[in-house]
Protein backbone atom coordinates (compact mmCIF):
# COMPACT_ATOMS: atom_id res chain seq x y z
CA UNK A 1 0.00 0.00 0.00
CA UNK A 2 2.95 2.14 0.72
CA UNK A 3 4.39 1.77 -2.55
CA UNK A 4 1.23 3.20 -4.53
CA UNK A 5 0.99 5.99 -2.26
CA UNK A 6 4.38 6.75 -2.90
CA UNK A 7 3.60 6.01 -7.12
CA UNK A 8 0.33 8.06 -6.93
CA UNK A 9 1.84 11.09 -5.15
CA UNK A 10 5.13 11.48 -7.51
CA UNK A 11 2.91 10.51 -10.44
CA UNK A 12 0.69 13.70 -9.55
CA UNK A 13 3.30 15.88 -9.09
CA UNK A 14 4.77 15.21 -12.47
CA UNK A 15 2.04 17.17 -14.35
CA UNK A 16 2.37 19.80 -11.78
CA UNK A 17 6.19 20.23 -11.91
CA UNK A 18 5.33 20.34 -15.81
CA UNK A 19 3.07 23.71 -15.71
CA UNK A 20 5.72 24.88 -13.51
CA UNK A 21 8.69 24.65 -16.44
CA UNK A 22 6.00 25.75 -18.79
CA UNK A 23 5.52 29.32 -17.47
CA UNK A 24 9.54 29.22 -16.32
CA UNK A 25 10.07 28.50 -20.26
CA UNK A 26 7.85 31.77 -21.22
CA UNK A 27 10.12 33.70 -18.89
CA UNK A 28 13.66 32.78 -20.21
CA UNK A 29 12.20 31.26 -23.49
CA UNK A 30 13.58 28.38 -24.82
CA UNK A 31 12.24 24.46 -23.26
CA UNK A 32 16.47 23.58 -22.82
CA UNK A 33 17.27 26.79 -20.61
CA UNK A 34 13.82 25.94 -18.67
CA UNK A 35 14.43 22.18 -18.12
CA UNK A 36 18.16 22.61 -17.69
CA UNK A 37 17.07 25.07 -14.70
CA UNK A 38 14.88 22.61 -13.26
CA UNK A 39 17.50 20.07 -13.53
CA UNK A 40 20.06 22.57 -11.37
CA UNK A 41 17.75 23.04 -8.82
CA UNK A 42 16.65 19.44 -8.95
CA UNK A 43 20.95 18.28 -8.56
CA UNK A 44 21.15 21.18 -5.90
CA UNK A 45 18.39 19.89 -3.56
CA UNK A 46 19.21 16.42 -4.27
CA UNK A 47 23.21 17.11 -3.01
CA UNK A 48 21.75 19.06 0.05
CA UNK A 49 19.45 16.49 1.28
CA UNK A 50 22.24 13.67 0.50
CA UNK A 51 24.79 15.90 2.82
CA UNK A 52 22.36 16.03 5.49
CA UNK A 53 21.19 12.68 5.48
CA UNK A 54 24.34 10.65 4.64
CA UNK A 55 26.76 13.17 5.00
CA UNK A 56 28.86 12.36 1.92
CA UNK A 57 28.17 12.97 -1.93
CA UNK A 58 30.44 10.32 -2.90
CA UNK A 59 30.59 6.44 -3.41
CA UNK A 60 33.39 3.94 -4.32
CA UNK A 61 35.37 4.49 -7.81
CA UNK A 62 35.45 0.94 -8.62
CA UNK A 63 31.87 0.66 -9.57
CA UNK A 64 32.75 2.45 -12.66
CA UNK A 65 34.99 -0.47 -13.73
CA UNK A 66 32.63 -2.75 -11.55
CA UNK A 67 29.39 -2.25 -13.19
CA UNK A 68 28.32 -2.17 -16.46
CA UNK A 69 27.84 1.62 -18.44
CA UNK A 70 24.36 1.19 -18.77
CA UNK A 71 23.99 2.42 -14.81
CA UNK A 72 24.41 5.76 -15.51
CA UNK A 73 22.80 6.34 -18.13
CA UNK A 74 19.43 6.67 -16.97
CA UNK A 75 19.59 10.80 -16.82
CA UNK A 76 20.38 11.04 -20.03
CA UNK A 77 17.47 8.37 -21.15
CA UNK A 78 15.02 11.12 -19.15
CA UNK A 79 16.35 14.09 -21.17
CA UNK A 80 15.74 12.21 -24.56
CA UNK A 81 12.39 11.65 -23.12
CA UNK A 82 12.31 15.55 -22.25
CA UNK A 83 13.12 16.54 -25.44
CA UNK A 84 11.21 14.03 -27.57
CA UNK A 85 7.78 15.20 -26.36
CA UNK A 86 8.95 18.84 -26.96
CA UNK A 87 9.51 17.45 -30.63
CA UNK A 88 6.33 15.38 -31.01
CA UNK A 89 4.29 18.33 -29.57
CA UNK A 90 4.04 19.91 -33.01
CA UNK A 91 4.22 16.50 -35.09
CA UNK A 92 1.19 14.83 -33.43
CA UNK A 93 -0.67 17.22 -30.92
CA UNK A 94 -1.31 17.31 -27.01
CA UNK A 95 -3.41 13.80 -27.66
CA UNK A 96 -1.05 11.68 -29.33
CA UNK A 97 2.19 13.31 -27.72
CA UNK A 98 0.67 11.80 -24.15
CA UNK A 99 -0.59 8.09 -25.71
CA UNK A 100 2.34 7.12 -27.68
CA UNK A 101 5.46 7.57 -25.15
CA UNK A 102 2.83 6.04 -22.68
CA UNK A 103 2.23 2.92 -24.67
CA UNK A 104 5.75 2.33 -24.87
CA UNK A 105 6.06 3.36 -21.17
CA UNK A 106 4.02 0.37 -20.16
CA UNK A 107 5.25 -1.99 -22.97
CA UNK A 108 9.14 -1.61 -21.80
CA UNK A 109 8.09 -1.90 -18.26
CA UNK A 110 6.26 -5.22 -18.94
CA UNK A 111 9.55 -6.39 -21.06
CA UNK A 112 11.40 -5.35 -17.90
CA UNK A 113 10.21 -7.27 -15.40
CA UNK A 114 9.11 -10.24 -17.52
CA UNK A 115 13.41 -10.87 -18.19
CA UNK A 116 13.98 -9.18 -15.50
CA UNK A 117 16.61 -6.53 -17.50
CA UNK A 118 19.05 -3.63 -16.03
CA UNK A 119 19.47 -5.97 -12.79
CA UNK A 120 15.10 -6.15 -11.82
CA UNK A 121 13.94 -8.78 -10.25
CA UNK A 122 11.96 -10.96 -12.51
CA UNK A 123 7.93 -10.80 -12.45
CA UNK A 124 6.88 -12.98 -15.42
CA UNK A 125 4.25 -11.61 -17.86
CA UNK A 126 0.36 -13.35 -16.88
CA UNK A 127 -2.62 -13.07 -19.07
CA UNK A 128 -3.99 -10.95 -15.81
CA UNK A 129 -1.25 -8.68 -15.82
CA UNK A 130 -1.20 -8.12 -19.56
CA UNK A 131 -5.22 -7.64 -19.34
CA UNK A 132 -4.54 -5.03 -16.65
CA UNK A 133 -1.82 -3.03 -18.90
CA UNK A 134 -4.25 -3.01 -21.66
CA UNK A 135 -7.16 -1.75 -19.18
CA UNK A 136 -4.52 0.97 -18.09
CA UNK A 137 -4.18 1.61 -21.57
CA UNK A 138 -7.36 1.58 -22.43
CA UNK A 139 -8.33 4.26 -19.81
CA UNK A 140 -5.65 6.82 -20.85
CA UNK A 141 -7.00 6.68 -24.33
CA UNK A 142 -10.34 6.86 -22.78
CA UNK A 143 -9.45 10.04 -20.70
CA UNK A 144 -7.26 11.55 -23.12
CA UNK A 145 -8.30 10.98 -26.43
CA UNK A 146 -11.98 9.99 -26.59
CA UNK A 147 -13.00 13.22 -24.62
CA UNK A 148 -10.66 14.96 -26.92
CA UNK A 149 -12.37 13.50 -30.23
CA UNK A 150 -16.07 13.97 -28.80
CA UNK A 151 -15.10 17.94 -28.23
CA UNK A 152 -13.76 17.74 -31.83
CA UNK A 153 -16.94 16.17 -33.19
CA UNK A 154 -19.33 18.01 -31.51
CA UNK A 155 -17.55 21.12 -33.44
CA UNK A 156 -16.85 19.36 -36.50
CA UNK A 157 -13.32 19.67 -36.36
CA UNK A 158 -11.30 17.28 -38.42
CA UNK A 159 -7.58 15.72 -37.49
CA UNK A 160 -4.61 17.38 -40.34
CA UNK A 161 -3.25 14.17 -41.73
CA UNK A 162 0.68 14.30 -41.60
CA UNK A 163 3.34 13.12 -43.82
CA UNK A 164 5.66 10.94 -42.09
CA UNK A 165 3.12 10.55 -39.26
CA UNK A 166 3.84 6.81 -38.11
CA UNK A 167 7.43 8.25 -38.02
CA UNK A 168 6.50 10.61 -35.16
CA UNK A 169 4.22 7.93 -33.63
CA UNK A 170 7.14 5.44 -33.59
CA UNK A 171 9.06 7.68 -31.82
CA UNK A 172 6.81 8.47 -29.23
CA UNK A 173 6.54 5.11 -28.10
CA UNK A 174 10.32 4.52 -28.45
CA UNK A 175 10.77 7.39 -26.01
CA UNK A 176 8.16 6.43 -23.68
CA UNK A 177 10.54 3.33 -23.52
CA UNK A 178 13.68 4.94 -23.00
CA UNK A 179 11.55 6.74 -19.81
CA UNK A 180 10.54 2.85 -18.67
CA UNK A 181 14.43 1.97 -18.84
CA UNK A 182 15.20 4.89 -16.86
CA UNK A 183 13.08 3.77 -13.86
CA UNK A 184 14.59 0.19 -14.04
CA UNK A 185 17.88 1.68 -14.39
CA UNK A 186 18.03 4.56 -11.57
CA UNK A 187 15.78 1.88 -9.60
CA UNK A 188 19.34 -0.66 -10.14
CA UNK A 189 21.46 2.19 -9.14
CA UNK A 190 19.80 2.65 -6.14
CA UNK A 191 20.62 -0.67 -5.19
CA UNK A 192 24.04 -0.99 -5.99
CA UNK A 193 24.98 2.32 -4.45
CA UNK A 194 22.61 1.00 -1.21
CA UNK A 195 21.56 5.12 -1.39
CA UNK A 196 17.90 5.99 -3.37
CA UNK A 197 19.25 9.31 -3.00
CA UNK A 198 22.81 9.48 -4.38
CA UNK A 199 21.37 7.10 -7.14
CA UNK A 200 18.77 10.23 -7.95
CA UNK A 201 21.49 12.95 -7.48
CA UNK A 202 23.48 11.01 -10.21
CA UNK A 203 20.73 10.72 -12.63
CA UNK A 204 19.96 14.52 -11.96
CA UNK A 205 23.48 15.54 -12.62
CA UNK A 206 23.92 13.17 -15.69
CA UNK A 207 21.06 15.00 -17.16
CA UNK A 208 21.98 18.51 -16.12
CA UNK A 209 25.26 18.25 -17.73
CA UNK A 210 23.96 16.83 -20.61
CA UNK A 211 21.34 19.62 -20.79
CA UNK A 212 24.05 22.64 -20.19
CA UNK A 213 25.29 20.81 -23.16
CA UNK A 214 22.59 21.01 -25.31
CA UNK A 215 22.33 24.98 -24.20
CA UNK A 216 25.69 25.73 -24.59
CA UNK A 217 25.78 23.86 -28.50
CA UNK A 218 22.80 25.12 -29.53
CA UNK A 219 24.15 29.14 -28.24
CA UNK A 220 20.78 29.40 -26.60
CA UNK A 221 20.53 32.65 -25.46
CA UNK A 222 20.65 33.29 -21.50
CA UNK A 223 17.56 35.61 -19.96
CA UNK A 224 15.04 35.85 -17.98
CA UNK A 225 12.01 38.20 -19.15
CA UNK A 226 8.20 39.45 -18.13
CA UNK A 227 5.97 38.19 -20.33
CA UNK A 228 2.95 40.78 -21.28
CA UNK A 229 0.58 41.61 -18.57
CA UNK A 230 1.95 39.30 -16.09
CA UNK A 231 4.78 38.76 -13.36
CA UNK A 232 7.56 35.81 -12.74
CA UNK A 233 5.67 33.97 -9.88
CA UNK A 234 8.74 32.80 -7.10
CA UNK A 235 6.90 29.18 -8.12
CA UNK A 236 8.44 29.22 -11.23
CA UNK A 237 11.87 28.25 -10.57
CA UNK A 238 10.88 25.28 -8.29
CA UNK A 239 10.03 22.59 -10.46
CA UNK A 240 13.31 20.82 -10.26
CA UNK A 241 12.48 19.78 -6.80
CA UNK A 242 9.01 18.07 -7.93
CA UNK A 243 11.25 16.44 -10.35
CA UNK A 244 13.80 15.51 -7.61
CA UNK A 245 11.50 14.12 -6.12
CA UNK A 246 9.53 11.93 -8.47
CA UNK A 247 13.37 10.50 -9.81
CA UNK A 248 13.76 9.78 -6.05
CA UNK A 249 10.49 8.40 -5.54
CA UNK A 250 10.84 5.87 -8.27
CA UNK A 251 14.05 5.11 -7.41
CA UNK A 252 12.75 3.46 -4.21
CA UNK A 253 9.39 2.06 -5.90
CA UNK A 254 11.55 -0.14 -8.57
CA UNK A 255 13.21 -2.59 -5.66
CA UNK A 256 9.90 -2.75 -4.32
CA UNK A 257 7.50 -3.22 -6.77
CA UNK A 258 9.00 -3.84 -9.74
CA UNK A 259 9.56 -1.68 -13.28
CA UNK A 260 6.31 -2.77 -14.84
CA UNK A 261 3.98 -1.83 -12.13
CA UNK A 262 5.71 1.15 -10.85
CA UNK A 263 5.33 3.26 -14.50
CA UNK A 264 1.67 1.87 -14.59
CA UNK A 265 0.75 3.69 -10.82
CA UNK A 266 3.03 6.49 -11.63
CA UNK A 267 1.18 6.91 -15.05
CA UNK A 268 -2.41 6.43 -13.39
CA UNK A 269 -1.19 9.78 -10.86
CA UNK A 270 -0.56 11.33 -13.61
CA UNK A 271 -3.49 11.46 -15.60
CA UNK A 272 -5.29 12.45 -11.98
CA UNK A 273 -3.12 15.27 -11.27
CA UNK A 274 -3.20 16.45 -15.55
CA UNK A 275 -7.02 16.27 -14.48
CA UNK A 276 -6.71 17.61 -11.13
CA UNK A 277 -4.90 20.66 -12.70
CA UNK A 278 -7.60 21.12 -15.66
CA UNK A 279 -10.40 21.03 -13.41
CA UNK A 280 -9.08 23.66 -10.69
CA UNK A 281 -6.40 25.51 -13.19
CA UNK A 282 -3.93 25.57 -10.97
CA UNK A 283 -0.68 27.34 -11.55
CA UNK A 284 -2.17 29.71 -14.04
CA UNK A 285 -3.53 26.68 -16.14
CA UNK A 286 -6.48 27.42 -17.89
CA UNK A 287 -9.30 25.53 -16.63
CA UNK A 288 -10.98 22.55 -18.73
CA UNK A 289 -13.46 20.58 -15.91
CA UNK A 290 -13.55 17.05 -15.67
CA UNK A 291 -16.02 15.49 -18.04
CA UNK A 292 -17.63 11.91 -17.39
CA UNK A 293 -15.83 10.13 -20.13
CA UNK A 294 -12.92 11.03 -18.24
CA UNK A 295 -13.73 9.76 -14.31
CA UNK A 296 -14.58 6.51 -16.70
CA UNK A 297 -11.08 6.65 -17.77
CA UNK A 298 -9.38 7.14 -14.88
CA UNK A 299 -11.32 3.88 -12.39
CA UNK A 300 -10.40 2.07 -15.75
CA UNK A 301 -7.05 2.89 -15.49
CA UNK A 302 -7.12 2.18 -11.30
CA UNK A 303 -8.93 -1.41 -12.09
CA UNK A 304 -5.77 -2.14 -14.15
CA UNK A 305 -3.45 -1.34 -11.77
CA UNK A 306 -5.61 -3.09 -8.94
CA UNK A 307 -4.98 -6.34 -11.42
CA UNK A 308 -1.73 -6.08 -11.77
CA UNK A 309 -1.27 -5.49 -8.46
CA UNK A 310 -2.99 -8.31 -6.89
CA UNK A 311 -2.06 -11.04 -9.79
Amino acid sequence: MLAILIGLTIGVGLPIQTSINSRLRDSVGSPFVASGVSFTVGTLFLAVMTLLLEHSLWFSPQLFSSQPVWIWLGGLFGVIYLTGNILLFPKLGSVQTVIMPVLGQILMGLLVDDFGWFGSQRNPLTWVRGFGALLVLLGVICTVALSTWLANHHANAETPVTAGLWFWRLAGVFTGMLSATQTAINGHLGTVLQSSLKAALVSFFVGMVALMLIVLLSRTKLQVTTPTGQHNPWWMWIGGLLGALYVLGNVVLVPLVGTGLAVVIVLVGLMAGSLLIDQFGWLGAKRHPMTLVQVVGLVIMIAGVALIRLF
